[in-house]
């Protein structure tokens, strides 16, 4: 069950979303007025990646478990 091991764009893909929430936050504080209002779309977008990930990895790990109990107790 090893993974092969991860290529340098799977490492800079995973870190995009968290980079891209970081450039909006940058460029929300050094904007003023009404032009702060540009930056908002790069932290929605970035925030949505990183929770969609975070809930995908949930469920995989739940299924995983839940297919490691019912395999136990065919065992049994």
């Amino acid at each position: 069950m090893n993974r092969p091991p991860r290529t340098r764009l799977q490492v800079l893909l995973s870190l995009a979303a968290p980079l891209l929430v970081c450039l909006g936050v940058l460029a929300l504080v050094q904007r003023e007025g009404t032009e702060r209002w540009q930056s908002v779309p790069a932290i929605l977008v970035g925030s949505g990646l990183v929770i969609h990930a975070v809930v995908g990895r949930r469920r995989r790990r739940h299924k995983l478990l839940v297919a490691l109990r019912s395999s136990r107790f065919q065992e049994d």
